[in-house]
């Protein structure tokens, strides 16, 4: 039996034939698919109440209120701040966000309750003294819910929603704060689109929604089921069909079980939605709710203010960890530590090229879409090094973690003598690793050369004059020359005494550091018997001293090759 017929009879042994496709929405005339976002919509954290109850371990009353002060620094003005009338947690939160008067102006608080009168009151009684509130209905309507859940037709879903408004309308009235209404038909992805019309239809006209006071209407992919397309056919399908739309605010609410929700959030706002509910890292249940921090930085990354402030990255992903006890993935976009890397060669190659050209009034750096200090990281992180990698990255890492720049046959070179501490090391090699190698191979004064010292002298005209001391094969001989400055009096110096070619092709000068303490490193390219070319380093406090050691390296480095 072949390999390919054994693994397609595995494949066969996958039980495909329990689910049925999704059936598309009859919209021929869609309108989305040539729409572009220009503003960001509104945006609704829902960390502290859907993000919440998806934890192992939901968040104590310190922990919602370090999360409250994070999700106000990023920008929110409406969150949703939990189920108050089902969690005593949730109740003393809001009555410690409201009581120590920690609700700025401007900021809108969102609780999530349930149509029943004793959990209305209780609701009430958590949100006085709030100035601004959104109070949000839901119950589901979707075909498999109602059948096999409420076992109700539609008249009795629609009649559940309608009383359910009634309540709340009426338990409201003697609360003293703005309030708004927010519906949410529940698993809307399932619900039949005409009903999910006349339900949401049937809750406005309950409400006394105007376009002068609108509801939000939030359209839940409470499952995710179907791809993003088929979800922005049934927003605008939705937005086109319902009576009225100017009287409601249409809010999007993915969740990621296909994998898909920030997609789908997106093609829904192309789609007519106005607002999205989300959290986070995309925290929720089973697979998580739509990320809004991959939302807004796509919108940033497409020259969109996304109106949440990113800036510290980092520190915001560091935070959200410890209070949510969750990992975010080192490949999370925009936020994970490793998105802003390239390990492959090719890959560092051309952001090394881009970053030397970079405009930074105007981004253009391949395999990075934004720039990584725009969300508080370094593009000097940009690049790292591992057996994948090649001259680009290598280069990159010397240049910019230490000031060196190398010739391109030094380079070619040098990274691979990398390539093989790589391979030996099994693992990536660290930015001082990469320069400490450098030092080991090209600083080089255990060959049968090695400077002693040196005393710069006046030569004729204005010639430069140089007596060194210079140990040959452990003898320590003095050379004298002169030339037009220390080095090439230096070299004329050494061919006069040792009788020996020796022709410098290539001289480049960098400091390693600054400050009183800073060291240069000059590098050396000398011919080569061959032909080619022998390089060497040198390292001092002092640039001349430094130039003279290079070209000790760089002969060392051609004695050990002869």
């Amino acid at each position: 039996m072949s390999e390919q017929v054994s693994a397609g009879r595995a494949a066969n042994r996958m039980p495909f034939y329990k689910y049925r496709h999704f059936e598309p929405v009859e919209l021929p005339d869609r309108q989305w698919p040539s729409k572009i976002i220009t503003q960001a919509p509104r945006w609704c954290s829902v960390d502290l109440r859907d993000g919440n109850q998806a934890l192992i371990d939901p968040m104590n009353v310190e922990e919602k209120l370090r999360m409250w002060d994070l999700l106000l620094e990023v920008g929110f003005a409406e969150v949703e701040v939990g189920f108050p009338a089902a969690s005593q947690p949730d109740f003393d939160f809001i009555r410690r966000i409201i009581d120590e008067g920690r609700i700025p102006d401007g900021v809108t608080i969102q609780i999530l309750c349930q149509a029943r009168e004793e959990l209305i009151e209780r609701s009430v009684e958590a949100l006085r003294g709030a100035p601004s509130v959104i109070f949000h209905l839901y119950n589901s309507t979707s075909e498999l819910q109602r059948r096999v859940v409420f076992g109700m037709d539609r008249q009795g879903i629609i009649d559940l929603a309608v009383r359910g408004t009634r309540l709340v309308k009426a338990g409201l009235e003697g609360l003293d704060s703005k309030v708004t209404f927010e519906y949410s038909p529940e698993s809307f992805t399932g619900t039949e689109l005409d009903f999910a019309v006349e339900i949401s239809a049937a809750v406005a006209d309950t409400w006394g929604a105007t376009a002068e006071s609108p509801i939000i209407i939030n359209l839940p992919s409470t499952v995710e089921m179907s791809t993003p397309n088929v979800y922005a056919d049934q927003i605008e399908w939705f937005c086109r069909n319902f009576p009225g739309r100017e009287r409601i605010v249409v809010s999007l609410h993915t969740h990621n079980d296909r994998g898909t929700g920030v997609a789908a959030t997106e093609l829904g706002l192309m789609a007519g939605a106005e607002r999205v509910e989300g959290t986070l890292f995309g925290n929720g249940e089973r697979t998580g709710n739509c990320d809004i921090v991959t939302m807004a930085m796509n919108l940033f990354s497409q020259g969109v203010d996304p109106q949440l402030d990113f800036t510290e990255m980092p520190r915001i992903r560091r935070t959200v960890e410890e209070i949510n006890k969750l990992p975010v993935h080192e490949r999370h976009p925009y936020a994970g530590d490793l998105v802003f890397t390239a390990f492959s060669g090719s890959h560092q190659d051309a952001i090394k090229k881009g970053m030397a050209r970079v405009d930074r009034n105007r981004w253009e750096v391949p395999y990075l879409p934004i720039d990584p200090e725009d969300v508080g990281s370094s593009y000097k992180e940009a690049v790292r090094v591992n057996s994948q990698s090649g001259k680009g990255g290598v280069g990159f890492i010397l240049e910019e973690h230490h000031g060196i720049s190398l010739p391109r046959d030094m380079l070619v070179e040098f990274s691979g003598i990398v390539q093989k501490l790589t391979e030996s090391l099994d693992r990536e090699v660290k930015s001082d690793e990469i320069l400490d190698s450098f030092i080991a191979e090209y600083v080089v004064d255990s060959g049968p050369y090695r400077l002693v010292d040196y005393d710069l002298l006046t030569g004729r005209a204005d010639d430069q004059r140089i007596v060194a001391r210079v140990v040959v094969s452990e003898q320590q001989v003095t050379i004298d020359g002169e030339g037009s400055g220390p080095i090439e009096a230096f070299v004329n110096g050494l061919v006069a005494t040792l009788n020996e070619p020796l022709n410098i092709v290539d001289y480049h000068e960098h400091a390693l550091d600054t400050g009183k303490d800073a060291q240069a490193i000059c590098l050396v390219a000398i011919d080569n018997q061959d032909g080619g070319r022998c390089f060497g380093a040198g390292l001092s406090r002092n640039t001349i001293t430094a130039s003279l050691m290079a070209i000790i390296s760089a002969m060392n480095r051609r004695w050990r090759v002869a």
